[in-house]
């Protein structure tokens, strides 16, 4: 077993400065769960909480049904690896590996059978021998990846351990990752703030702002069903469209006028619409980049005008402005256009969106609230 339970765990700095407020999670065992949120969210706080590298303010940690609140780190068999290596410069890849088990004073036959096993692993075998400085960025995260891998602790934490990495190295590292957890199979708590990650790597993802837990749920829940409108614009790349909308209710079901259209909600929606006993109100509209398509112009079309056009290799992301001056971004698979139909969407170009009432999520503008909720 390595679960790890949180219960009202609070952290205050200077007495009035809350970094993470009433933080309450389930972590099962051999889950993999991300926390996730911008700069300053108490993501990491939370993380090093767990660690025992910072003192919590109230609450309980538990880790395998053991309060840990006042255990030391090296008691808590925890392994973490950082966001910037904390490598030794002076030891070699070997050495550094070793470290911990040195301390624990295992014999030289087992620190090197458990070294070598890690370094297959993470194919950093050639790059025993060498120092920290003579490694990539991506090869000195592996050593620190292998660090933690030889104390076979319960509960792996990793705090944003690709965020010094470059793009291509990154969707790399969070591949091998994937296979490492696998192999591991125990339980990791990893902290990041880019959203992709979240989504690639968790089984279930926590949604972080200001120190308060936004939303828990698995990437499809979070992504589908978004609790409010910072997860719906925090997740998803380009972020979701936020329209302001009228929701009319009428004895054929549910409708959205927005931007002067007016178009018809989902059966399907429009029945959890009526099972919540919405009224008819003025609400914010949210609609995917993925989900808005280019349409003939028409009554039942969104008329905009292109401003940027970006290539983005297999789509482009189009960002319009509406009449209103509402900006929007539309993806659209360049599978789709022809070489002139690409070609003419330039700058000014007027162009008309619609999209299905299947992808439209209704939000409270006072609350924030996902209506469906």
């Amino acid at each position: 077993m390595a679960s790890v339970k949180l219960t009202k765990v609070k952290k205050v700095y200077d007495k009035d400065v809350v970094a993470v407020h009433d933080f309450d999670l389930d972590i099962k065992d051999k889950e993999f769960v991300v926390f996730v949120g911008p700069s300053g969210c108490g993501k990491s706080t939370t993380l090093r909480m767990i660690a025992g590298l910072e003192e919590i303010s109230d609450g309980t940690i538990e880790i395998d049904g053991v309060v840990v609140n006042d255990m030391q780190p090296k008691d808590r068999d925890i392994a973490m690896v950082f966001q910037n290596y904390a490598l030794y410069p002076h030891m070699t890849v070997y050495d550094n590996i070793a470290f911990s088990l040195r301390l624990k004073k295992l014999p030289e036959d087992v620190i090197y059978e458990k070294v070598t096993a890690a370094a297959e692993t993470l194919g950093i075998t050639d790059y025993l021998m060498r120092k920290p400085r003579a490694l990539s960025g991506g090869q000195r995260q592996r050593v620190a990846i292998g660090r933690a891998m030889v104390r076979d602790s319960k509960v792996f934490l990793m705090d944003e351990p690709l965020s010094n990495l470059d793009a291509k190295l990154r969707n790399q590292m969070r591949a091998e990752i994937i296979l490492l957890r696998e192999k591991l199979n125990t339980t990791f708590v990893y902290v990041t703030h880019d959203q992709t990650e979240a989504m690639t790597l968790g089984d279930r993802i926590v949604i972080m702002k200001d120190g308060y837990i936004m939303q828990v749920g698995t990437p499809t829940e979070v992504f589908e069903m978004p609790k409010n409108l910072f997860v719906a614009e925090f997740i998803g790349a380009p972020k979701m469209n936020i329209m302001p909308a009228e929701l009319i209710k009428s004895s054929a079901g549910y409708s959205v006028k927005t931007f002067g259209v007016t178009l018809p909600v989902d059966g399907e929606k429009g029945k959890a619409l009526a099972d919540k006993y919405v009224s008819g109100k003025q609400i914010l509209l949210g609609v995917r980049p993925e989900h808005i398509t280019l349409a003939p112009e028409g009554p039942n079309a969104i008329p905009c005008m292109l401003e940027v056009n970006e290539m983005m290799g297999s789509e482009l992301h189009l960002h319009v402005y509406t009449e209103d001056g509402t900006r929007l971004i539309v993806r659209v698979p360049t599978v789709n256009l022809d070489v002139h139909e690409r070609e003419s969407l330039v700058h000014g170009k007027k162009l008309w969106l619609t999209f299905s009432g299947k992808v439209m999520h209704f939000f409270d503008p006072e609350t924030q609230e996902n209506l469906l909720n």
